[in-house]
């Protein structure tokens, strides 16, 4: 479920208890009969897998995903084949592309900051 969910070859998540919103509050999809998934409702970010439990917070929504490392693998039945050798494909160098780098350079991001701020979105932003 993950996969899709995620749009990407699995969802790095963490427990969280005691969860508080700092702004607003997540819209939620039922992606099973079992599960809810919190989503921004505003950018489409996923945010949480909810299922009775503890809540679950994908990793890459925090504001520094560095502090908040997976510590267990979960369905590991599910792992696209591919993907343990992932790490040993040859990497594109910095360089390489000077279109692909310019066009990322010109790229005004409109989803939330890595830090909280006094409003969202961000006056000028939308």
């Amino acid at each position: 479920m993950c996969q899709k969910a995620f749009g990407g070859f699995f969802g790095a998540l963490v427990t969280a208890h005691d969860l508080e919103w700092t702004r607003g509050a997540p819209r939620y999809f039922s992606s099973s009969n079992k599960v809810r998934r919190g989503f921004c409702g505003t950018c489409g970010t996923p945010l949480t897998y909810e299922h009775g439990g503890p809540v679950e917070v994908a990793v890459g929504a925090f504001d520094n995903p560095e502090i908040v490392p997976p510590t267990l693998q979960v369905n590991p039945a599910d792992k696209l084949a591919f993907f343990d050798g992932l790490c040993s494909l040859p990497t594109r160098p910095a360089g390489a592309e000077p279109d692909g780098e310019k066009f990322k350079a010109s790229i005004v991001s409109h989803q939330h900051p890595d830090h909280d701020t006094a409003e969202w979105p961000l006056r000028g932003e939308r």
